[in-house]
């Protein structure tokens, strides 16, 4: 940090298991890779390359020797996936993979279709070599799956050796855990949330007012995804409390001088 400044939240430490920030690269250059990883490698903890945007962007190998290099983990977009299996594939993406070095990968069924039993043998015959990240929730903003469907599928993920499940919203973030208003569907989360661990969760949400709902839900430390990388650092202020959609929610409440002090000047505080 630049200087010093009392009463913020505790953060996780890299590498986080929890209070992971992913941020969603849709076709950076080598250079806007190095600019990002300079102003933001701190806190960003996986970098997806969204959907199959990997195919087309050049010198894919120098940008990932970049993030390599800042210590980020990147993988490939879910619908890479989708597309390599849609054409029997499997296994030529394994090695694209290995090609790449690439430690995590994604699984998700969020556009074909894909049977939960055969995702979730992919699931366990990925995770004895990757760190695997599947997704819950269709693209397809009028497919609803009911919440006791949501917590059954995530559970049957885990068990199968997923490390997180990433809770679908897209980058636009207007379906799966949203509606297509960008409402948070927040009986569907508090149902996920009331069985299943929140740590085990990543909730995919690209806009301020959706990271701000979760971190005033969850607290400083939840997992989000499909950050903007120009949203990173922003992201982090609203994580420490340090933007005024969460000034008053983070701060020592066992620290009766910093109480006295906010209770004495609490009227003269702007939260506009």
């Amino acid at each position: 940090m630049s200087y010093q400044l009392n009463h913020l939240p505790k953060r996780t430490q890299k590498p986080r298991d929890t209070g992971i920030t992913l941020a969603l690269d849709k076709g950076y250059s080598v250079r806007q890779t190095e600019d990002f990883c300079e102003v933001a490698a701190g806190h960003t903890d996986l970098v997806k390359l969204g959907w199959g945007t990997s195919f087309v962007t050049p010198n894919l190998e120098k940008k990932l020797a970049v993030y390599n290099k800042h210590e980020i983990p990147v993988f490939f977009g879910g619908t890479l996936f989708e597309a390599y299996v849609l054409r029997n594939q499997l296994e030529d993406y394994v090695e694209l993979l290995r090609r790449f070095e690439i430690r995590f990968v994604e699984v998700s069924n969020g556009t074909i279709w894909l049977s939960e039993n055969r995702k979730n043998e992919i699931i366990n015959q990925l995770s004895d070599e990757f760190t695997v990240l599947s997704e819950v929730g269709s693209k397809n903003p009028d497919d609803i799956i009911p919440p006791y469907k949501w917590v059954n599928i995530i559970k049957n993920e885990l068990d199968a050796g997923s490390w997180k499940v990433i809770c679908e919203a897209r980058e636009s973030g207007n379906v799966g855990v949203f509606r297509p208003n960008g409402e948070i569907r927040s009986g569907l989360i508090d149902e996920i949330a009331d069985q299943i661990s929140v740590d085990l969760l990543l909730f995919e949400a690209p806009k301020k007012e959706q990271q701000t709902w979760f971190i005033k839900k969850f607290g400083s430390n939840v997992n989000l995804g499909n950050i903007e990388p120009n949203e990173v650092i922003p992201l982090e202020t609203l994580r420490l409390g340090l933007r005024s959609d969460t000034l008053f929610d983070f701060f020592s409440i066992e620290d009766k001088e910093f109480q006295k002090l906010y209770q004495n000047n609490n009227s003269g505080f702007s939260q506009e």
